[in-house]
């Protein structure tokens, strides 16, 4: 068994369903502080919903390389930059497990069959993490003192509301006024070949709620009532046809869609007074979300609407373009498996969107993600040591800078 193969399912085993990362944590950071790490547990939350974070950093880089590279930069070692920093990210929570019965084998005993590791959390992201932390420990003993700094960012509260996770970590390290360069966040992103797709960036998502105010009344006198629906349907109407951005080379363009709606008491001869609408924004970086406020505001306004309305941003929009990071990643994965990779920023939110904040180069990159969040979550064995390989390359081409 390889030692990749080996973590994972030790980290299988563990039931971390959000906000629990019941020991997952604590192993990793026994393997990295063996390495030289300092590692630091980071906990947030209320008691009911207590979450651990750990950020792990190794500062056994080389000053024969800093230096050198301070020479060819013509400074001196005082005024160059610190050795660059490249974080893996990730999460040891997973989503429960659902009905129990309707698993083949235990969700967290991992089970082999037909050349596949089931277990929750086998592909989101157990099998990233257990990846990342063997090929560091290879990586490391081939480089004891690379010129590269290393770090861990992991959270149990990415699959939960992501309010005390990633997000209180990455506002620690601004404070800290910590440098990161690059960051490789687990997510499986792979969708049909292991390596086939990485994400350079995620859409944007912000969330309203609007009430429609009417006045209720009996159906049949419907000149002493105000019906916010039909009040609102014009405004509907416009918004559904609004183009918001046109996108660009890397996002699709900026949707806007509805996913509830309700008025009205079940009873068919009465007028509702309130009409409450549910929508998102899923958007790119060719809008802002001051922006999207405003022009959707505009077109309630423009309608005579009576509203109250309350905003959640859930992220903003992330994107690396290609440079060193891409490089090094899309250059791992053709060493690897052959496969000229696809950048890609669809599917939903991650905790990219934090990190990205104090970060200005971040891909995701994992496994296939066909199995996630459901019964029998799976992922092939025989992927495990190419993709700690694939992570290992990163490192080994982005110390060679």
């Amino acid at each position: 068994m390889s030692s990749t193969l080996r973590l994972a399912e030790q980290l299988i085993s563990r039931p971390s369903v959000t906000p629990d990362d019941a020991g997952c944590q604590a192993i990793i950071a026994a393997r990295l502080q063996a390495l030289g790490f300092e590692c630091e547990t980071i906990a947030s939350g209320p008691d009911n919903f207590r979450v651990t974070n750990l950020w792990a950093k190794f500062k056994g880089f080389s000053p024969v390389a800093h230096a050198k590279r301070a020479r060819e930069a013509s400074q001196s070692i005082a005024d160059s930059a610190p050795p660059r920093t490249l974080v893996f990210a990730g999460h040891t929570d997973v989503v429960p497990a659902g009905p129990l019965a309707q698993w083949t084998s235990p969700p967290f005993t991992p089970s082999h069959r037909n050349g596949l590791l089931y277990g929750r959390g086998a592909a989101d992201m157990k099998t990233s993490i257990a990846a990342m932390v063997v090929a560091v420990e290879e990586f490391l003993a081939a480089n004891p003192k690379p010129n590269l700094s290393i770090a861990f960012l992991l959270t149990s509260d990415e699959e939960g509301p992501s309010t005390d996770g990633t997000v209180v970590v990455c506002n620690q390290l601004k404070a800290r006024g910590e440098v990161l360069d690059y960051c490789i966040v687990g997510e499986p992103t792979s969708v049909n070949q292991l390596g086939d797709m990485i994400k350079n960036g995620r859409r944007g998502t912000l969330s309203g709620k609007l009430s429609v105010k009417g006045m209720q009344g009996h159906i049949a006198y419907p000149h002493l009532a105000d019906n916010p629906i039909h009040r609102f349907a014009p405004a509907l109407a416009e918004l559904v046809a609004t183009q918001w951005d046109a996108g660009n080379e890397f996002f699709p363009a900026t949707s806007w869609q509805v996913s509830n709606m309700h008025g009205g008491t079940g009873a068919s001869n009465i007028i509702p007074g309130e009409l409450v609408v549910d929508f998102n924004f899923r958007f790119s970086t060719e809008s802002t979300a001051d922006g999207l406020k405003a022009r959707l505001e505009a077109v309630l306004k423009k309608h005579a609407l009576d509203y109250d309305l309350k905003w959640t941003l859930g992220g903003q929009p992330f994107l690396t373009t290609p440079g060193e990071l891409v490089q090094a990643v899309s250059e791992s994965i053709r060493a690897e498996t052959g496969l000229q990779t696809e950048l890609s920023t669809t599917g939903g939110t991650s905790d990219g969107r934090f990190i990205a904040s104090i970060c200005p180069q971040l891909i995701e990159f994992g496994p296939i993600n066909a199995s996630i969040h459901k019964i029998d979550e799976h992922v092939r064995v025989s992927s495990l040591d190419p993709l700690k390989n694939i992570y290992k390359g990163v490192l080994e081409r982005l110390a060679a800078l």
